[in-house]
């Protein structure tokens, strides 16, 4: 019997890629995988660099150990020193915050090494402060007596201060003193809480009342008088732990 061939049979498999030329093409710097490659460390250090940004504009809850202080992270306090932000002074002054407060042993002109916002008005002797970092003194490596350094550190009424180490001390005195708490420059949502409270709303109505809206220049004594009694009562409310808002992150 004649056997019949089908017509039109099965197709030859296709050639298999040379595996040297396969192994060359993906590790050639131009290759499609050597580019997929660069994208991915590009995209990965762009994601670490943006929650780095990310996190050092938040509130901090937790502090960075050094010289036996709990001291806010230093990416914060750089954000932190450059600007002027009080309702973050009072967040972290808050009863309950780890980090360490310094108080100071004389009265001093008010600077900022960062090169942020500064009081015009002076530090006193006694006045509570929240140390933020220390700064090394720089001797270019010699032995120089005196040299000690310094501290940055926040005060209530939200501006960072550049300090000596023998301006600071760390004993706490029988009455602490504050920088005065800018009222006017607080969110509105902070102002409404201190006002919420029954004791220091009835202050801020009465200084409202006396000041008419101003608190130097022409002011009688007894907008003096009660101005002054507002900025205590405000202070003794958040020491004693008064609820306020959240302050958002940094810009």
């Amino acid at each position: 019997m004649t056997s019949v061939l089908a017509c039109g049979g099965a197709s030859p498999p296709a050639a298999s890629p040379d595996p040297v030329e396969s192994d060359a093409a993906a590790a050639a710097p131009g290759g499609a995988a050597g580019e997929r490659s660069e994208e991915s460390k590009e995209g990965a250090a762009k994601t670490e660099e943006d929650a780095a940004a990310d996190a050092s504009r938040q509130i901090p809850t937790t502090c960075e150990q050094s010289d036996d202080m709990c001291l806010p992270p230093a990416a914060f306090v750089k954000r932190l020193c450059s600007g002027f932000h009080p309702d973050v002074a009072l967040s972290l002054f808050a009863k309950g915050t780890p980090f360490t407060r310094g108080y100071l042993t004389r009265d001093t002109e008010a600077w900022n090494a960062s090169g942020g916002s500064s009081s015009n008005d002076k530090l006193l002797f006694d006045e509570e402060v929240l140390i933020l970092s220390r700064r090394k003194a720089d001797t270019g490596g010699m032995v120089v007596s005196g040299a000690g350094g310094g501290y940055d550190v926040l005060r209530w009424d939200g501006t960072c201060a550049s300090l000596m180490t023998e301006e600071v001390r760390l004993h706490v005195p029988p009455k602490p003193k504050f920088a005065k708490v800018p009222w006017k420059s607080l969110d509105q949502k902070t102002r409404e809480a201190f006002q919420a409270d029954e004791k220091v709303g009835k202050i801020v109505a009465e200084r409202r009342r006396e000041c008419k809206g101003a608190t130097m220049g022409a002011v009688s004594l007894k907008c003096e008088k009660v101005d002054k009694q507002m900025g205590a009562a405000l202070v003794e409310f958040v020491r004693n732990g008064g609820a306020l808002p959240t302050p958002g992150p940094l810009p």
